[in-house]
């Protein structure tokens, strides 16, 4: 491979040549420039780990850039106000460094498709000043054998980059980033190396691939809704498939559409911290389901991650405590509203700022609800109830003393109380995800109506299939729906990148 040597006063650094930036006025055109660049600069990365590895030490640094796509413009543009996304908030220059384009063709070519129709300028693309850590250039499911790094006398740090914590930060999706005078405003929510970041991430917590995750996303608190949903994926497979391509489990293990079993992948010698499933479909549309275990942390963790793979709606399945007496175990409660006692976001994300009810999310959710139990209209509010959910940090908050978490149930006019549907939500409204929560009660509390061990065992068998299909058939509702139209103008804040 063609590389420049440059000689700085300390160091000998060694990179690939120099890319003219190019500017292109068709998205899949400037997509496969993308992609072009970022195949050369991570290859030239892999080769000189190679060599040094072989025992070729030249007594240089490595080093190569991620790619980087431009626009700018000088006079505001009238465009479809309609639109939460796909324009520039005013006139100026924008940039995002870009990572594993082939991961997000579909996704670039769309987010630049409306940005050259919708101001009538090219995007250029070009190299950033960001370098690639090392750790990032690897080919996805790559294994680096210890003996092999370990034949590298010089520290790996002394000869690449490596990943910098200064450029993962959620500070573009915060709102907090400002500029330095003279630099380009931010085109993407997240920079490159925040996503590597999370890429790397959703392997080691999901088991699975990041290519593998699909555009609608289920959570779930509890395994019973993901053995729900590996019989219901597995009776579609078998079946033909359903309208879905296959169906992925943990290990990257791939059943495709006419088989009983999968044909690639392995088992993982053990599962990870939040498995994750997929049915797939083309272009992304299918449904991931995830996992994600008891806690706020845990919701956290996992959208803040799945966040970087730009999905259209994601939603929470799960068990929650009724707090009224009206309430039946084995009720619906729609959230329209959320009282954050979770603590896990209050650094990114204050606790005054409202997590609004997404119209479109609330509409599917409910019409799937009737449409799966058979009730409708008023008849439907025998086992569904819209309402505020609290989410709380402490899973025995019961043994404390009850007066002031009872007080404030109280005034916030919660229905119900998990560990999980605020954080889900919140880091939707964050990080501008179409978010809702659909949640059955499993205990009453307050009222000292618990499971007994018979109960909970006819509960979940007579409750769970048909929370999962409610789940299901609310996401198929909404991958029916235009994307423009999906997500929200609520999402957005005054000055928002021009990308999804």
């Amino acid at each position: 491979m063609e590389k420049r040597i440059r000689h700085d006063a300390i160091e000998t650094i060694s990179t690939p040549e120099p890319f003219p930036r190019q500017s292109f006025t068709n998205a899949g055109e400037a997509v496969a420039a993308l992609k072009g660049l970022y195949a050369r600069n991570t290859g030239f990365l892999r080769d000189a780990f190679a060599a040094l590895a072989d025992g070729v030490d030249r007594q240089e640094r490595y080093r190569a850039f991620y790619p980087e796509i431009g626009i700018a413009t000088a006079s505001f543009s009238r465009i479809d106000s309609r639109l939460a996304y796909g324009h520039l908030p005013e006139p100026g220059r924008y940039a995002t460094t870009i990572t594993r384009p082939d991961l997000f063709e579909s996704y670039l070519q769309d987010q630049l498709r409306l940005l050259i129709r919708n101001h009538g300028v090219p995007v250029t693309v070009g190299e950033s000043e960001t370098p690639i850590p090392l750790h990032f250039a690897f080919l996805e499911g790559t294994y680096v054998d210890a003996a092999m790094a370990d034949s590298i006398t010089r520290p790996l740090r002394d000869l690449f980059d490596v990943p910098d914590l200064n450029g993962t930060d959620d500070q573009i999706a915060n709102g907090t980033y400002e500029p330095v005078p003279g630099e380009a405003m931010p085109l993407g929510p997240f920079t490159a190396q925040r996503i590597d970041y999370s890429l790397h991430r959703l392997s080691h917590y999901t088991a699975t691939s990041p290519h593998h995750f699909q555009n609608y996303v289920l959570f779930t608190n509890y395994q019973f809704y993901i053995d729900e949903f590996c019989a219901h994926a597995r009776g579609l497979m078998a079946g033909g498939g359903g309208g879905y391509d296959a169906f992925v489990e943990p290990g990257n293990l791939v059943t495709r559409a006419g088989d009983n079993e999968p044909s690639d992948g392995a088992v993982p010698p053990r599962m990870p911290q939040m498995p994750a499933y997929h049915l797939t479909k083309a272009g992304h549309a299918g449904i991931t389901m995830v996992n994600i275990g008891v806690g706020p942390s845990n919701a956290k963790t996992i959208t803040d991650h799945i966040a970087v793979l730009r999905p259209h709606a994601w939603l929470m399945l799960g068990h929650c405590a009724g707090l009224r007496n009206t309430q039946a175990l084995g009720d619906y409660v729609l959230a329209h509203a959320y009282v954050r006692e979770d603590h896990v976001l209050d650094d990114d994300l204050p606790v005054w700022v409202p997590i609004p009810a997404l119209a479109e999310i609330q509409v599917a959710l409910q019409e799937a609800v009737a449409e799966v139990t058979g009730l409708d209209g008023y008849d439907l509010k025998r086992i569904m109830r819209t309402g505020t959910v609290a989410t709380i940090d402490n899973r025995n908050w019961e043994l404390r003393d009850q007066r002031g978490p009872v007080q404030r149930l109280s005034q916030s006019r919660a229905i119900a109380l998990d560990m999980e549907s605020a954080t889900i939500a919140a880091n939707g409204f964050r990080f501008r995800v179409p978010y809702g929560t659909l949640l059955c009660v499993s205990d009453k509390p307050l009222h000292g109506e618990l499971k007994l061990p018979g109960m909970a065992s006819d509960f979940y068998k007579r409750q769970v299939a048909q929370h999962l299909t409610i789940g299901i058939r609310a996401l198929e509702k909404l991958a029916a729906m235009p994307t423009e139209r999906l997500h929200s103008r609520k999402l957005r804040s005054f000055s928002e990148t021009a990308f999804q």
